[in-house]
């Protein structure tokens, strides 16, 4: 049963990785998410990185052209010992943001914790319990791996943050 006023969203979530970025797709009306598309880029290591760069902000337009999400959301990047990595993994950030900004996509920025809490309900998740509570929150949903897995929990991150933006306002007006 449709609720009346609920319009549905198209959201695409995204999990940055200069060798492989995830991508995931939901449809999100209310509090009911269903899946719709997952996937991964990956780039060739032996190419130089303006060129991976390039490659991944045109698969990922591609995927947002295929797709016609209404809404993206994307997971912030985490510094690690390694200043290089690093570095990269905020270049491939970067195209990713890119991409969805020149699609003329409002992008939400989601902490790991964040997403982690807002799958499995603790932010110090395991990524094997993001997987498990994916196949409860998602049925029938054939992940195309991790990082696509990444990336649909950021997608049903959003979806929580839209639906909760949502009820404020709507609460707001009735006092109003």
């Amino acid at each position: 049963m449709e609720r009346v006023g609920v319009k549905p969203l198209i959201i695409l979530g995204m999990d940055p990785g200069l060798g492989t970025t995830g991508w995931g797709v939901i449809r999100a009306e209310g509090n009911r998410l269903t899946h719709v598309a997952n996937g991964q880029i990956k780039t060739d290591t032996t190419m130089p990185l303006a060129r991976r760069l390039w490659n991944l902000h045109s698969a990922l337009i591609d995927v947002i052209r295929a797709e016609k999400p209404d809404s993206s959301a994307v997971e912030e990047v985490l510094g690690n010992s390694n200043a290089q990595s690093t570095l990269k993994l905020g270049q491939a950030r970067g195209a990713v943001l890119l991409a969805a900004a020149a699609s003329g996509l409002i992008v939400g920025e989601y902490h790991p914790s964040a997403v982690k809490k807002a799958v499995v309900g603790t932010g110090g998740a395991e990524k094997r319990q993001i997987q498990a509570m994916l196949g409860h929150l998602l049925p029938g949903a054939k992940l195309a791996g991790p990082d696509a897995a990444d990336a649909l929990a950021v997608a049903i991150t959003h979806a929580h943050h839209l639906a909760s933006q949502e009820g404020m306002m709507r609460r707001a007006r009735v006092m109003a």
